[in-house]
């Protein structure tokens, strides 16, 4: 790791900006003039940005602000626990085919290989039409199967870790594999999973905000950037501004994990995936 690394403005800046985003979404909806699923029966109907509605209202009067803010609760959640679901499995599964390699490597990761071969955004569609389009179930579903790429990474820092002159100590030792890899082996992939998490989470709000455009993810009352997105597409002639602020914060959402992800891999001397 560099020294001085993580004060450079490629980690900072792109951190900053998401923890604004993450305030904004925590306490947005106390600032708000009115509740997310409220009708402002006072104000026109897909009324313009004002000083009472400061994103305008939607075609059914529903403050945007309000919405724009709730949104980002949604799809800042299913960013977070979908990648904590696909650190779960990926690190688990590429630790235990890195470490014991043979024939266990060898099922493990051809497993990977055919999961791969999957149409990825089918299978979850498939999951959302076969066991409901519940909020929770979109959370599971998207964790559980974009943590491939987790797995093969993790078996490559594995491979390598047990070529260490630590690990051959510990062996020496008399410690039992699944000591070493608690011990020994997990800690020291803390980099690769912070970095692969960072790229993890703007891919699962990307699949979240594709389903609620599909129709298919967050249903109303509740509502994310990718329902809203879809909302303001259908609305872009009467209101323009119910796609244009859920689609920037979305946008510049994204670009910042990315960027921050890129500046810690860097920082890390993470592999590129």
């Amino acid at each position: 790791m560099k020294a001085g690394a993580f004060g450079q403005p490629a980690v900072v800046v792109p951190a900053m900006v998401l923890l604004l985003i993450v305030l904004l979404a925590a306490i947005g909806p106390w600032l708000a003039p009115q509740p997310f699923d409220a009708i402002d029966f006072d104000a026109d109907w897909a009324a313009a940005p004002s000083l009472a509605h400061p994103f305008g209202t939607d075609d059914l009067g529903r403050d945007l602000f309000a919405r724009v803010c709730v949104g980002g609760r949604l799809s800042l959640a299913v960013g977070l626990v979908s990648t904590l679901v696909s650190l779960a499995i990926g690190v688990l599964w590429g630790a235990v085919a890195g470490w014991f390699g043979g024939r266990i490597d060898a099922l493990l990761m051809r497993l990977v290989d055919v999961l791969y071969a999957l149409p990825f955004m089918f299978f979850v569609i498939l999951l959302m039409v076969l066991f409901g389009r519940h909020w929770l179930l979109i959370f599971v579903a998207i964790g559980a199967v974009s943590w491939l790429d987790m797995a093969r990474i993790v078996r490559g820092q594995t491979l390598a870790l047990r070529r260490q002159p630590f690990i051959d100590a510990a062996i020496v030792s008399g410690l039992g594999s699944a000591a070493i890899l608690v011990r020994h082996v997990l800690p020291n992939l803390g980099g690769v999973v912070v970095v692969c998490a960072t790229l993890t989470i703007p891919q699962a709000i990307l699949v979240e905000s594709f389903l609620s455009f599909l129709g298919l993810g967050i249903q109303e009352p509740a509502t994310s950037w990718g329902a809203l997105v879809n909302d303001g597409a259908r609305a872009i002639d009467a209101t323009p501004w119910g796609l244009i602020f859920p689609a920037a914060f979305l946008a510049t959402t994204l670009l910042a994990f990315n960027r921050l992800g890129d500046a810690l891999r860097a920082a890390l001397d993470v592999p590129g995936r």
